[in-house]
């Protein structure tokens, strides 16, 4: 991919051969992001020069992502809301544990591998503009289903990386007053701590945060969900759910509520929190089907929602989270991170961050062929480029520039965003019949030719 390397033309490992090699690296993996490392390096003179990068003490993970950091907040920078996405993810290295050192434990004892937390940048329109930072952590052997102190302060748990997150993204929103950021985060997120933390002054970042403690008290008396079963009904949306794993396919209609509530502060051991004032948006599923529990969610907010306009804003920009979700799939089953076989996190980290910068390089162009299905592939982008996303979405090697051309005709079009296969789509029995009747066709034509040569030789 041609643009891969101009999100490391910043790059400052010390050695402008350092610079790059890791310039050309990102090239080399983004063009086959399907496969190893040995895979897609050409030669082992280049996979052992890539091996070596990994090793160097200058490049680590905050050094390859630094450059990439720098461009995307420079395009977020032509944007007036831009949407800061936070989520974690767990890369799983159970079956590499005893190759690769430096990891944890991670849901269960059994499990191993590290946490990755990154922060997504998209616009309104689902747009993404790439990462702010990326964290990861790991869990110590022997730690889960400990009984924890409840009296830790906020800076020894986990969940501390929800509030740094904010943080971050707040210290963006003054450094750039022209764009507005809006930090989004799911149920993880709901952390009273969070909210202090945030008042979101003026030129501040807002948040709008998936939560999950709806019976929160109230400094009125009352609990959070009484507030919302009195709040009037602004607007109502229909949509089709998707069908799940033992789930059919369904019509939702849900109604949008939303009140302006003030929240009692919760006790803590080391400190006194201030109460906080949000707006609580409640889309909730009016007529379930007999025998499944409404579809509901609940958003809380530091921006007012007086109306229906405002409301249907506030979910399409939490729904944007979605994105972050392809993004950790395209990490794992397009870019196959878990199948790095590096010996410590030393050269772990490094690798990752190489690869994450081609996953958001992949999901823009998902996503920009998504929205204009029809523009041309090669107006915007260089052969590599398209032909690794189709790689990884259609998981075959992209068709021949003539069979290109035969397929879009002979009018001279250019090929349009994902060129199709070749041919009828033929699957099953319909496809063993096609291919049968092909065979019979052409031993007849064969066994037809020979009877004109015996023929012919008889004669003579």
């Amino acid at each position: 991919m041609e643009g891969l390397a101009a999100e490391l033309a910043g790059i400052d490992l010390g050695d402008r051969r350092l610079n790059r090699r890791a310039q050309r690296l990102v090239e080399t993996l983004g063009n086959k992001p399907t496969l190893s490392i040995p895979g897609a390096c050409s030669g082992w003179d280049e996979t052992r020069a890539a091996y070596r990068l990994f090793d160097h003490d200058a490049v680590t993970a905050e050094a390859v992502l630094a450059p990439h950091i720098a461009c995307t907040e420079a395009r977020l920078r032509t944007h007036p809301r831009v949407l800061c996405i936070q989520d974690t993810t767990e890369l799983d290295y159970t079956k590499k544990k005893g190759v690769i050192g430096g990891l944890g434990v991670l849901n269960l004892e059994s499990r191993w591998g590290m946490y990755l937390h990154p922060t997504l940048v998209v616009t309104p329109e689902r747009v993404p503009l790439g990462l702010l930072d990326a964290l990861r952590f790991t869990r110590e052997p022997g730690s889960l289903g400990q009984p924890k102190d409840r009296r830790r302060p906020l800076e020894d748990k986990e969940s501390v990386r929800w509030v740094d997150g904010f943080a971050r993204v707040n210290a963006l929103a003054e450094r750039f007053p022209e764009t507005r950021p809006v930090y989004i985060a799911d149920r993880e997120g709901d952390l009273y701590d969070l909210f202090v933390e945030a008042p979101c002054p003026e030129t501040g970042a807002d948040w709008l945060i998936r939560g999950q403690h709806h019976d929160r008290l109230l400094t009125d008396g009352r609990t959070l969900r009484d507030a919302l079963e009195t709040a009037p009904v602004l607007s109502e949306i229909t949509f089709e759910r998707p069908a799940a794993s033992g789930r059919p396919a369904r019509p939702v209609t849900q109604q949008l509520k939303a009140v302006r509530v003030t929240l009692k502060a919760p006790a803590r051991p080391d400190r006194t929190l201030p109460e906080v004032s949000v707006t609580a948006l409640l889309a909730e599923e009016s007529n379930p089907p007999p025998g499944e529990a409404p579809l509901q969610w609940l958003l809380l907010t530091n921006l007012p929602v007086e109306n229906a306009e405002q409301a249907l804003e506030k979910l399409s920009w939490y729904l944007c989270r979605w994105q972050v979700e392809v993004y950790f799939k395209i990490l794992k089953s397009g870019c196959k991170i878990e199948e790095l076989q590096l010996e410590t996190r030393e050269r772990l980290e490094p690798a990752l961050a190489f690869y994450m910068i081609i996953a958001w390089r992949v999901l823009f162009l998902t996503h920009l062929g998504r929205d204009c299905p029809e523009m041309p592939c090669d107006v915007v982008f260089a052969d590599a480029e398209w032909q690794a996303v189709y790689l990884v979405t259609r998981r075959q090697p992209p068709p021949h520039r003539a069979a290109r051309a035969r397929y879009h005709g002979a009018d001279g079009r250019r090929p349009r965003w994902l060129p199709q296969p070749q041919g009828r789509r033929l699957s099953g029995a319909a496809s063993d019949v096609d291919r049968l009747t092909t065979r019979r066709r052409f031993r007849a034509r064969a066994a037809g030719a020979t009877r004109r040569r015996r023929k012919l030789w008889v004669i003579a």
